[in-house]
């Protein structure tokens, strides 16, 4: 009978597929050195779209209320600014190594969730900011090299990371359901 029950546990141990994390992959910033004076940056206004979570999964960018399926369209208008509308992020002239001049976004995305969000809800706005990102990256890299974002080897995907930064600000959860 051990002999038995010894076998079965061994044969379900072989067959059963333990379930794989979810989560966000993400590479954080390095640690800054210790002597290094840590300076408050200001933000103009216009250059920071907040996008708010709450309590019951409904979705706030800038101040309107919205679904998941219009959060990237929203964004990338807000990143890239076609008409230079003022009331979106302005555009700075900057030299990036190995291309040229090139007017970058200072658009900064602020994420805030409330407590009582779901992670699912959370993760699914968190693909779609990373997902207009990623798209304005591609248009970038199809326009300029003919490839898209992945194709290209380091060195371009560093001149396209510089063009189109990532700016996406993670403010600390709390309760948001009354906006």
């Amino acid at each position: 009978m051990a002999d038995i029950s010894f076998l079965m546990l061994i044969f379900f141990l072989m067959v059963t597929t333990m379930d794989k994390e979810e989560g966000l992959s993400r590479r954080l910033p390095p640690l800054p050195a210790e002597d290094q004076k840590v300076e408050d940056q200001k933000v103009n206004r216009r250059n920071i779209i907040q996008v708010k979570i709450n309590a019951s999964d409904r979705l706030f960018a800038g101040n309107e209320m919205m679904d998941v399926s219009q959060l990237k369209d929203k964004i990338k208008e807000f990143l890239t600014n076609p008409t230079d509308d003022p009331n979106l992020p302005e555009k700075e002239m900057k030299d990036i190594p190995g291309f040229g001049t090139y007017p970058v976004s200072k658009g900064v995305i602020s994420l805030q969730n409330d407590r009582g969000t779901t992670y699912s809800k959370y993760i699914e706005v968190q693909n779609e900011l990373i997902r207009a990102v990623n798209e304005i990256r591609d248009e970038f890299a199809l326009q300029n090299y003919g490839k898209k974002y992945a194709k290209l080897d380091e060195d371009r995907q560093e001149i396209v990371r510089k063009a189109v930064p990532q700016n996406i600000s993670e403010a600390e959860p709390k309760d948001v359901k009354k906006q």
